[in-house]
């Protein structure tokens, strides 16, 4: 069972990232779509991935191709393997459903949110509830406050208005929903692209932070 890799990553597209561990061997690691944005800043760099290794049908199961599937952390690799226990909810399908961070996934089903959760790529209205019943009460590792999200669950009916986006950000949200992309998605990727940024000391402009982002979901 392989559980973890480091090397060099030398590309990240749909979804796949490939990883250098010697001169001649690149393994193709599987990843959740949130970390794809982060991923593509940090190609030609050193990266560590904490693994799961499995085997996925092919040909109407006549044959078995195997997988690796790659996470940031311990945490979010739990957090997979928690949410794939969902009835429906296969490997290939959550990885495409975690468009944002585990945590904010956490937060939304133990606090019964399943109109944000039916807003995620391959999660409608019913298996957003079917999960919110079937996770509920096993994700307090993965919350801040469990208290918190209890409370919230048990207040279905209200609704905290989120903060609204200024400057270039306000104005690159704008054009990912013009661009179909849901309002909720287009603000945490364009959170997500200029927490990033931030972090190497960067102000971008809004053509640029839609730019990252359009690469992050493998749009040239």
């Amino acid at each position: 069972m392989i559980t973890r890799i480091e090397g060099i990553l030398e590309d990240v597209t749909d979804g796949v990232a490939e990883v250098r561990v010697a001169d001649s061997i690149v393994h193709e690691v599987l990843v959740p779509a949130c970390d794809i944005g982060e991923l593509a800043m940090k190609v030609g760099a050193k990266v560590r991935l904490f693994t799961l290794h499995y085997f996925e049908s092919q040909g109407q199961g006549s044959h078995f191709v195997p997988r690796l599937i790659g996470f940031n952390s311990r945490e979010q690799r739990a957090f997979f393997e928690l949410l794939t226990t969902v009835k429906g909810i296969g490997n290939r399908k959550a990885l495409r459903a975690m468009q944002v961070s585990h945590a904010r996934m956490a937060e939304a089903i133990a606090g019964g949110d399943a109109k944000f959760l039916a807003t995620l790529p391959e999660i409608g209205k019913r298996t957003a509830e079917s999960t919110i019943v079937e996770l509920k009460g096993k994700l307090d590792a993965f919350l801040k406050d469990p208290t918190a999200a209890r409370r919230a669950a048990a207040v279905t009916s209200s609704v905290v208005a989120p903060i609204a986006l200024t400057g270039p950000a306000a104005d690159a949200e704008e054009v990912l929903v013009a661009l179909g992309e849901p309002r909720a998605q287009a603000r945490e990727k364009v959170e997500r692209v200029i927490a990033a940024a931030q972090t190497s000391g960067l102000e971008l402009a809004a053509d640029e932070i839609v730019t990252r982002t359009l690469r992050s979901r493998g749009v040239s």
